[in-house]
């Protein structure tokens, strides 16, 4: 769910405009675009290397771009020094005064905008309050557990109300548990201020939870953004696919008829009847690749007469309490997962066994050009 501020919005509250940046001959950012709305949370994601990194530190104005502007709230930001952008930013490791009180720590950003005492006190104590820290106040980091710390270090990067707030990899030095109970806290509190953030992180898991939208990096290009149902339900790459979630990819040969076009591999195939755009898409395509999300497949006898179907033999079987997941092999080699909460009917099924496998027309993404 979005943030009401994004409701009310003239303009973008920043624009990267073919922003790329070159170390030698090196593309560390390759031509990146893409606007980021007032209110907004922005999770740019992908492996090391990727450019999500260096794009963060574009923005922040720690790397000057090789080429392409940056806008921030419609003003050209690009060559203007960091201390100059009003820019909130949380690092990956806090980057906590271990000598200042926790109230200290947020007030820092205000003391160094010459913010009188009483009032920077104020405003950090009301930003305490709205991370839950406010008994904390005269405590110091050392005192924190890694979680407090975290909502210290937010406190701090949103008390003067910049206009936009920079997570770097905000959950990297968490376990796992208090990971998944912080991604909540961090997007309700960012929320609740109206910030506008872009956060940083190479968890697909993370970015699914908290973000509006997820822009998808891969070798310094910006290879797709979206809300996380479109990349989800609606990869526009091999690599989309794979990155986000869990996917099977079955590569097939493209076969016209009269009634549209299937694509099928030696043990499956899937139907697109003709006013479909994704047959239209592979229009002259000879190969195409078949995206199939593991929950969407289900278990069907062996020879059920389907449109979208495909058999094989199951490898593994796995037990998670509320559902099973299937290791099928396929008749080429290649293998498929499955997951069903149908327990009781996959409960009899056992290994070496032949299984048929069925999708709905609109659980089929198409990628073409495949090889």
């Amino acid at each position: 769910m979005m943030n009401a501020a994004l409701e009310n919005t003239a303009g973008p509250a920043m624009k990267l405009d073919g922003v790329s940046k070159l170390y030698g001959a090196v593309k560390a950012l390759d031509n990146v675009s893409f606007e980021l709305r007032k209110g907004e949370f922005l999770t740019m994601l992908g492996p090391s290397g990727s450019g999500k990194t260096t794009s963060l530190r574009a923005i922040a104005g720690f790397i000057q771009p090789t080429s392409g502007r940056l806008f921030i709230d419609g003003r050209d930001m690009t060559v203007v020094p960091p201390q100059k952008r009003n820019i909130g930013m949380m690092f990956q490791d806090y980057a906590l005064f271990p000598h200042m009180s926790v109230l200290e720590n947020v007030g820092y950003p205000l003391e160094t905008r010459g913010i009188k005492r009483v009032e920077r006190e104020k405003r950090s104590m009301e930003m305490l309050e709205i991370v839950g820290l406010a008994h904390c106040a005269n405590r110091y980091p050392k005192e924190m557990s890694g979680g407090q710390q975290q909502r210290v270090a937010l406190a701090r990067a949103l008390v003067f109300k910049p206009d936009i707030v920079l997570l770097d990899e905000p959950m990297a030095a968490l376990d796992k548990k208090l990971r998944g109970q912080m991604q909540i806290e961090i997007m309700h509190i960012t929320r609740q201020v109206g910030a506008t953030v872009v956060s940083v992180t190479h968890d697909q898991e993370e970015a699914l939870v908290m973000s509006d939208r997820i822009a998808v990096f891969k070798d310094g290009r910006l290879e797709q953004i979206g809300t996380p149902h479109e990349l989800y339900l609606r990869p526009r790459s091999e690599f989309v696919a794979d990155f986000i979630g869990e996917a099977n990819l079955l590569r097939g040969n493209v076969r016209s008829t009269g009634d549209g076009v299937v694509i099928e591999g030696e043990s499956w195939k899937a139907n697109l009847p003709k006013d479909d755009p994704r047959a239209q898409s592979l229009a002259g395509a000879q190969k195409a690749c078949v995206v199939l999300r593991p929950e969407r497949i289900h278990a069907v006898p062996v020879g059920t007469a389907l449109e979208n179907a495909g058999e094989g033999v199951i490898e593994d079987k796995i037990y998670l309490g509320v559902e099973y997941r299937l290791v099928v092999r396929m008749a080429d080699g290649g293998k498929i997962n499955l997951c069903s909460r149908d327990v009781a009917s996959i409960a009899a099924m056992n290994p070496g066994e032949r299984i048929g496998l069925a999708w709905a027309v609109d659980d089929i993404v198409v990628i073409g050009g495949c090889g």
